[in-house]
Parts: structure tokens; sequence; C-alpha cells
């Protein structure tokens, strides 16, 4: 932003799709991990999430949100009986990736409908701005 005391649709737009962005790029990580296995709790895949944070102007009174980070959950990975699996441990077991494919997909088709009503909301104040344009 240039002038602190002014915040246009612009920003804040900008801001949201950027958090968004964010929230995809998490899920279609954690889609692309879902079934992966390792040798042991600790090695294996934990999926992660996107926070969000609110920012406040206080000249303007308007708050916009940008991500946060993000965070891992603290989800334990599924315990699965697989002694011919090269990646068993000493008593056979390998450790899934505790993923849920559904809510991933919900989650980037979310993301992806937050993002397009971003883009939909600068393409009207785009148009509002040259029909302002024009009747002068």
């Amino acid at each position: 932003m240039s002038d602190p005391a002014r915040i246009s649709l612009f920003d804040l737009t900008s801001r949201a799709m950027s958090a968004q962005m964010v929230r995809m790029n998490t899920a279609t990580s954690n889609l692309a991990n879902a079934g992966t296995v390792a040798s042991s709790e600790a090695e294996a895949y934990r999926p992660i999430r996107t926070t969000f944070s609110v920012a406040l102007d206080e000249v303007s009174g308007i708050a916009s949100v940008s991500s946060g980070g993000i965070v891992r959950s603290e989800t334990a990975p599924t315990k699965r009986y697989d002694p011919s699996h090269p990646l068993a441990d000493d008593s056979g077991h390998v450790y899934e990736a505790s993923v849920d494919e559904t809510a991933e997909m919900v989650e980037i088709m979310e993301s992806a409908r937050q993002y397009q009503n971003m883009v939909q909301a600068l393409q009207t104040a785009k148009q509002l701005m040259l029909e302002t344009l024009r009747s002068k």
C-alpha cells in the first residue's frame, strides 16, 4: 500500500486472493501426500493447514485477511501391518499419512470458489470505474 490512510479494493482483494492460493496449495500438498507411507510414526506425513489472520486498518476501519502461516496437524498416522512392504519396521508395520482425500477436495473447491469471487469483485470494480470515466 502506498498510502496507509487509504486501502483500495485492489489491496483487499489481492490479500484475500493470496490467502486463498496458500490455502489451495496446502490442500493440494496434502492430496499429493495421501497414501504415502513411512517406516516410523515420526517420519510419516502429517497434513498441513493454512491459518488466516485479520488486519484492521486503524484509519479506515476496514479489515482485510491474509495468510497467517501454515500449521502441521497433530493427527496421528495410520499404523498398518504390512510385513512385505519395503518400509515396514521390525514389527512389520508401516505408517500411512492420515489425509482425508474428500476433505482436501472440498478444501480445494472452497478456496477456488473464494478466489473466483475475488476475481469477480475486481472485474465488477473495473467495470464500474470504466463506466464512471465514460460518464464524465
